[in-house]
């Protein structure tokens, strides 16, 4: 739900947040600054997507670690520690060592984001979660990361495999976590082999499969094939949570509440369905990113972060529900009337068609995901037409003409707002950059809609 603080407490925050100075979860990308006050750090560039999208070729991961829970000498409490890390780095130069110990102090953390307060178990469901650092350079870091009990018998502490990736595609990692819990079952030997055969392997473009070769004691020889979607502008995210945890109309307002860029807390007990509810909403926003704070799951120490005075979305697991509603803030309340009234009504008659239960991830990604680019595509997206480029190769946005140029009033209430934001300026900086307008699936549904609008013009004529 979207939130407005009363108060500002920057001092609070900011000492909370000293200890992960250069690695803060963020999805924009920005310079460093000294006041560490200031949780979020704009970024200087936007970026087309929430997450990186890549054509293929890079390495699938930095790390694997495994997270376990460590008691603390003469207290109760436990404290989340990398027990194993692969593959160990060597021969590193001394800023590379020191941001390596900063990447690696700042994840356990996150790892284990519901405190401390742990006691063996016999029985604990698996949880499949992620979330994404930004480090000061604008470089990102997502961790996707599986909780569970190791093998054995009698209590025992969880433990998280996680794996440190550039890339954002959930689906692929959380196969490949499949994969290694299924190795973790027998030994963490078994593990190694199959990571180092990964690590050696080139990420697949859209559309591909890499096939991985992998021996397994009592098994055999398997062959595991790993699989990009061919559209890849969805890969990051699966719809399927958010949709089984809001109505439609819920998941409208959020997305009026994100694009105004407002404080959007999401409140549920699973990482799992935080982190994948909490990536979904952000990707609703394409082909706009997100650029302030964003921490899918929030850890217990970091709970001041909902106090910040500048836009957030994240998430808080339901047993700290009380300590941030007793947070300083107060509901704005005026979602239902952000968006236009007839935009809004086909953004619900679209969600409201049906999914099938025959349908795959991709297809019902499309299905939640495709109103909402239309969404965008009706607003802004005659911004190209507006960005005048000059002799000289400079380039200049004409913001008034842009959002005069919208026939209805509704719109252009909305995109008068609209431009304000770090969204969309982040958005028309890169375009002016460009020569062209990008050739992605923003711009195919922009062309799609205007061939549409062409085709209508003579039919209307005919009819007068």
């Amino acid at each position: 739900m979207p939130y407005r603080p009363k108060k500002m407490e920057r001092q609070v925050v900011g000492g909370i947040l000293r200890r992960f100075r250069n690695w803060l979860p963020r999805h924009g990308a920005g310079p460093p600054q000294d006041n560490l006050g200031e949780v979020v750090k704009e970024p200087e560039r936007a970026q087309e997507h929430c997450l990186p999208n890549f054509a293929g070729g890079q390495h699938f991961f930095e790390y694997l670690l495994v997270v376990s829970l460590k008691k603390k000498p003469s207290v109760d409490d436990y404290e989340p520690t990398i027990t194993y890390q692969f593959p160990k780095r060597e021969n590193l130069l001394r800023g590379q060592q020191e941001e390596e110990e900063r990447l690696l102090g700042a994840i356990p953390l996150f790892c284990f984001p519901d405190g401390n307060e742990w006691a063996p178990l016999t029985e604990y469901p698996r949880e499949t979660f992620s979330f994404v650092l930004t480090n000061v350079d604008g470089s990102r870091k997502i961790g996707y990361c599986r909780r569970l009990l190791p093998a054995g018998r009698g209590p025992r502490l969880p433990r998280v495999y996680c794996i440190i990736s550039c890339i954002g595609c959930f689906g692929l990692f959380s196969k490949i976590l499949d994969e290694v819990e299924k190795r973790h079952q027998i030994s963490m030997a078994v593990i190694y082999p199959f990571m180092q055969g990964l690590r050696e392997a080139a990420f697949p473009a859209p559309g591909k499969t890499v096939t991985l070769k992998s021996f397994i004691p009592d098994s055999g020889t398997e062959f595991i094939s790993l699989t990009r979607p061919l559209d890849s502008h969805l890969e990051h995210v699966d719809f399927s949570s958010l949709l089984r945890c809001l109505s439609f109309e819920q998941i409208l307002q959020i997305f009026a509440s994100a694009v105004l860029e407002r404080r959007i807390i999401f409140l549920a007990e699973g990482l799992s369905t935080l982190s994948q509810c909490i990536h979904a909403a952000a990707a609703l926003l394409y082909p706009f990113s997100w650029a302030h704070t964003y921490i899918p799951v929030v850890p217990e120490s970091l709970l001041a972060t909902v106090c910040c005075p500048t836009p957030f979305m994240v998430g808080v697991q339901m047993r700290f529900r009380q300590e941030v509603m007793e947070s300083p803030m107060e509901e704005v309340g005026d979602e239902k009337d952000i968006l236009p009234p007839k935009l809004q009504e086909d953004i619900l008659e679209s969600l409201g068609q049906g999914i099938k239960g025959s349908q795959t991830s991709e297809q019902i990604n499309e299905h939640v995901s495709g109103p909402f680019v239309q969404f965008f595509v009706k607003t802004v997206g005659h911004y190209a037409s507006y960005i005048k480029r000059e002799a000289n190769g400079q380039s200049h946005f004409q913001e008034r003409a842009f959002y005069k140029a919208l026939t209805s009033k509704a719109n252009r209430r909305f995109v008068k707002k609209f431009v304000k934001t770090q969204l969309f300026s982040l958005f028309i900086q890169e375009a002016e950059k460009s020569k062209n307008p990008p050739a992605g699936y923003f711009q195919q549904k922009i062309l799609e809609y205007e061939e549409r609008k062409k085709q209508k013009k003579p039919k209307e004529k005919t009819l007068k």
